[in-house]
């Protein structure tokens, strides 16, 4: 089966890896690819927003399977264009795909079903936002509508933090609409499900760490690690969670004619009220894919590709034993003014067949292999326990070295 990835980011790599296992596998052609990605297949240099141009390379390669990574080209239609062409693509249609591209949109389906999340006020303007939680006297979890690369949600301590987030978010192109929603409590978790359009299939459950800092403090960033499973959630628990949070939403969009196929990703927050939603994604999260992934046996490449035309079967995968804990190495200056060109070394040496290395921004440039992006390098630990998954992470971690290196040391520590 010959294979076009699109994107360039840590879990392209993983999927990469992921894919190359199949014994369906032919050739991969990754657009735009990374060094990672490059180890499986060919790095193709088109630009994501030409949808034109990537129809015709899948039809003049002969690509049987498209499998999209990123949120914007989904949100853009990227898999409505190939399937007009007739090209399998994994991923959700951009009217499916609002469930992400869209948080007002996310919340009305959510009321339609009576799927258990935060009430919310959607406004069109930010002044009308700052309006309303100034005469509500009280802090309010801001949300921009749009895609933000992961950064479009600010939850305030005070009313004073409330309106400072509603004015940053506000002058961002993901705010052009804002949200104010009731902040919730409890842990979350992330549950990642492959869905058809009718069925899911839940994967193994994980927790990110988004904030930049040590007990979770700093800014938000793209994700500076996570761990899988999370074992407060018993099966029983999962179960519920996609009977309640995840199922009813698939139902939906199937019954007004755009049904989900790809990846469902629900936010969930464990509230002393149950499991309730904060967001929807509409593909696998970054680093969560390089965490869920190595935990999952059996052809991954056809999972994938039963989704993309409406025929899922859970048996073709199984849940690997054991954990995951992948550490996200950071560039100098993440998450505002990344460093780029710092020489990275040590990444060869890692022999171990319990760790893995996902690339994400790198390079190579004149000295060889050198940071090209925020996040660098995701290493991901595996074991038979938590603790030993995540000393074979940070083990690694430690062995790899750029100038401005920097990661968070507690990511799986309880």
């Amino acid at each position: 089966m010959n294979v076009l990835l699109i994107g360039a980011g840590g879990r392209e790599h993983a999927f990469a890896w992921k894919i190359a296992q199949s014994p369906h596998f032919a050739r991969l052609l990754c657009v735009p690819g990374n060094t990672g990605t490059g180890s499986y297949g060919q790095n193709v240099p088109f630009p994501l927003s030409d949808f034109e141009a990537l129809v015709d390379l899948a039809q003049r390669e002969a690509i049987d399977l498209v499998v999209v990574g990123p949120d914007n080209p989904l949100g853009d239609g990227i898999v409505d264009a190939f399937q007009a062409a007739g090209v399998p693509a994994f991923g959700p249609t951009a009217a499916a795909a609002r469930i992400e591209s869209s948080k007002a949109f996310a919340k009305e389906v959510m009321a339609a079903t009576g799927v258990p999340t935060a009430s919310a006020h959607v406004f069109e303007r930010p002044a009308d936002a700052e309006a309303f939680a100034r005469a509500s006297g009280r802090p309010w979890v801001v949300k921009a509508d749009g895609l933000a690369l992961g950064k479009g949600v600010v939850v305030p301590d005070d009313l004073p933090e409330t309106l400072a987030a509603i004015a940053q978010l506000g002058a961002t192109p993901a705010g052009h609409r804002l949200l104010l929603e009731e902040r919730l409590y409890g842990r979350e978790v992330s549950v990642l499900a492959l869905c058809d359009g009718q069925r899911l299939l839940p994967l193994p459950t994980a927790r990110d760490h988004k904030r930049l800092g040590e007990g979770d403090t700093g800014p938000n960033t793209g994700g500076m690690g996570v761990v899988a499973p999370v074992d407060e959630v018993s099966p029983a628990l999962l179960d519920q969670i996609v009977a309640s949070c995840m199922q009813p939403v698939v139902n939906e969009l199937a019954r007004r004619g755009t049904p989900f196929r790809g990846v469902l990703y629900a936010g969930i927050i464990l509230t002393a009220d149950g499991p309730k939603v904060l967001e929807y994604n509409a593909r696998f999260g970054d680093p969560e894919a390089q965490a869920v992934l190595p935990l999952i046996e059996g052809d991954f490449l056809e999972v994938l590709y039963d989704c993309a035309v409406g025929n899922l079967r859970p048996e073709k995968l199984r849940r690997r034993k054991g954990y995951a804990v992948c550490v996200v190495l950071c560039a100098e200056g993440y998450p505002g003014k990344p460093r780029k060109g710092d020489p990275i070394r040590g990444v060869e040496a890692i022999d171990d067949d319990k760790v893995l290395v996902f690339h994400a921004g790198t390079a190579i440039g004149p000295n060889g292999l050198c940071t090209a992006g925020g996040r660098v390098l995701g290493v991901t630990g595996l074991g038979s326990t938590l603790a030993r998954a995540r000393a074979r992470a940070y083990e690694a971690a430690e062995r790899i070295r750029f100038d401005g290196k920097h990661y968070r040391r507690d990511i799986g520590k309880e």
